[in-house]
């Protein structure tokens, strides 16, 4: 049950309260990311991603899970958020890192490779030698969910994880990609909450879809931009090609000051 009030004891990783209480009070990523992997505060997810642990895919058989929440991953000082939904079960959930070991991580890790923002093209577990350059990926869920649909309810538990993370980055922040709508539902009012002022009515998403939230006397101007989700559906079906992502992403680097700026 989630406390209110400021008596008693602040609430523990198990309880509903735990993201709310804790994620604003962190001075620094690394203290975030420390904070984040002790919550437990979404009973079906925990269940969830320790059973899929329990149960390993038969080409993950012996291989220890991470089966926590799963951190955002890249540098403090990023100036490029990219922003996802969900680990996925045997991907994240198996690895510790965001979009590591699954089809879909392939494809981004791929593309921001070939955009100049990560040191090589695949990413296979945490001490695979991966670096981002200049770039942040993470997500508004860190548990992975059952059919990789989180819950409204579960979303709302884990959003002060992305406002906390969004706002730590914020002094340096200059664009943000949105991966899928749930990606750019999630991250408009989070962004909001972290200072920049959001149009009314919140634009519609779209593959391309591009926003500007305009400066203010604590946040520069902020680049947000749209993008189908790298998933199988997706890039099998020809929705999202490579080219496409990574076309979108090197613009976006060039709005955040990370290569050429886009016409």
């Amino acid at each position: 049950m989630e406390r209110s009030g400021a008596a008693g004891p602040p609430p523990g990783p198990d309880e509903s309260g735990f993201p709310a209480h804790h994620a604003g009070r962190c001075g620094g990523l690394a203290e975030l990311d420390a904070e984040l992997v002790r919550c437990r505060a979404c009973p079906r997810l925990v269940e969830w991603r320790e059973e899929t642990a329990a149960h390993p895919r038969a080409a993950f058989r012996g291989q220890e899970y991470w089966a926590r929440p799963v951190p955002g991953f890249g540098p403090p000082d990023a100036a490029l958020a990219v922003v996802g939904l969900a680990p996925a079960a045997h991907g994240g959930n198996r690895t510790g890192r965001m979009f590591t070991g699954d089809a879909s991580g392939d494809f981004l890790f791929a593309a921001l490779h070939r955009a100049g923002l990560a040191s090589r093209p695949t990413a296979t577990h945490r001490g695979d030698g991966l670096e981002l350059y200049g770039v942040r990926v993470t997500a508004p869920v860190h548990c992975a969910p059952p059919q990789n649909r989180p819950t409204p309810a579960e979303r709302r538990t884990c959003r002060p994880w992305l406002s906390a993370e969004m706002a730590l980055l914020a002094p340096g922040l200059r664009a943000v990609v949105a991966l899928g709508a749930v990606g750019w539902q999630a991250v408009l009012p989070v962004l909001g909450e972290a200072g920049w002022p959001l149009p009314r009515p919140r634009p519609a998403f779209g593959h391309g879809a591009w926003l500007t939230l305009p400066a203010t006397g604590q946040r520069r101007e902020l680049q947000v931009l749209g993008s189908y989700h790298p998933s199988q559906r997706n890039t099998f079906t020809g929705r999202l090609t490579f080219d496409m992502l990574v076309e979108l992403l090197t613009r976006a680097a060039g709005l955040a000051g990370l290569g050429p700026s886009p016409d």
